[in-house]
This record gives C-alpha cells, sequence and structure tokens, in this order.
C-alpha cells in the first residue's frame, strides 16, 4: 500500500482537500487529530493515564478530557507537555498502525495521513510520498480571521508561531496551492489524486 502524508500550515485547508480525496476519489484519509481524540477518550488506557499525571481539574462535567485546559497547561510547562506526549504519541502511533493495517486487509492500493506537524517533527520520512497544501499570506490571513473571530494581531501571533509556508513546500513530493476557489480546488485535488495513483502502479 501507498502511503502518503498530508499537511500545511493552519488555515491552508488540508482538511478540505482530505475530504475531497476521500468524497471526490475514494480515496482513504486517516485524520491524525481525530485519532488523538480517539485513544484519549473515556475508557481508553491513555485517558486514565492522563488523569493521573495531571489531576481531576482536567475532566469535565461529561466526565471527558478538558483538552482546551490541557493545552493552556502544557502550551506553559515544557515538562508538564513531555509527560503528556509520553502518554499519546504512543498510544496515537499504534491506533494509527491498526488503522492502516486495516486498510490494506481491505486491500486499498493507496492511503493517506493527515497530520498539522509532519515537516516539524520530521515525521514526513515515514512516508513515501509527502503532499503539502498551502495558501497565499492574505488568504491565510482571511481565512484565520473569518474562521476563529481572531483579531489582525492575534493572527499575526499564530501565523509567528507557525513553521514558514516555503519551509514546507521545499520538503514537499506534491504540492496544492489552495489559494483560489472551491471549483479551483477540486481540479487541483483531481489532478492530485491522478498523481497518487499513478504512484502506487
Amino acid at each position: 500500500m501507498h502511503l502518503f502524508g498530508l499537511t500545511g500550515g493552519i488555515a491552508t485547508g488540508k482538511s478540505t482537500v482530505a475530504r475531497m480525496l476521500r468524497e471526490l476519489h475514494g480515496i482513504p484519509v486517516i485524520d491524525a487529530d481525530a485519532v488523538s481524540r480517539e485513544v484519549v477518550a473515556i475508557g481508553q488506557p491513555a485517558y486514565q493515564q492522563i488523569v493521573d499525571r495531571f489531576g481531576t481539574r482536567m475532566v469535565l462535567p461529561s466526565g471527558g478530557l478538558d483538552r482546551a485546559a490541557l493545552r493552556a497547561h502544557v502550551f506553559s510547562d515544557d515538562a508538564a507537555r513531555q509527560d503528556l506526549e509520553a502518554i499519546t504519541h504512543p498510544a496515537i502511533r499504534a491506533r494509527m498502525t491498526q488503522h492502516l493495517e486495516q486498510l490494506a486487509r481491505e486491500g486499498h492500493p493507496l492511503a493517506g495521513v493527515e497530520a498539522a506537524l509532519l515537516v516539524e517533527t520530521g515525521s514526513y520520512k515515514m512516508y513515501q510520498t509527502l503532499v503539502v497544501v498551502s495558501a497565499s499570506d492574505a488568504v491565510q490571513r482571511q481565512r484565520l480571521m473569518a474562521r476563529d473571530g481572531s483579531t489582525s494581531a492575534q493572527v499575526e501571533q499564530i501565523l509567528q508561531a507557525q513553521m514558514p509556508q516555503k519551509a514546507k513546500i521545499d520538503v514537499a513530493d506534491l504540492h496544492v496551492d489552495n489559494s483560489g476557489g472551491l471549483e479551483e480546488l477540486t481540479r487541483r485535488v483531481d489532478d492530485l489524486a491522478l498523481e497518487l495513483m499513478a504512484r502506487c502502479q
């Protein structure tokens, strides 16, 4: 099975590209963020490990983890972040492997993993093909403000904390520019799907 990674900066539209590959072309793309939520769900081993390490203050009244509080806590504490990653990363890798093995058993010749930090962590090297989705700086800013209701200053702060888009494009095997509208993106995803399927031959 040919395995590709799909990534891109914030508000570039990587999730839209992943959805189009799934819905328009029948190419399975696993959402790493969804997997990270699966492994910390109530009843999962990682859930209990997180509660044991960080306390019940990180638990919502519903019983689920307060992911926003947990993020805020580890953002300002390197040791806490490392502890959280030591719990979640092995669990995510194991669950991802299960999903991919299932797709291989089902006979899929091609599958992808959509994740935000493939280039930053160096994990893009695990994939046979790296696809990077980008958008112009102006479009990225506009989408962020529209999506999150962020101010211009907040958007600048978010983007300053991100790896520059060019650094991701430089290591990409395939690049999708999503600076235009949906119609243009659909054409580009059609081309991307053809190129990915050609790599399975």
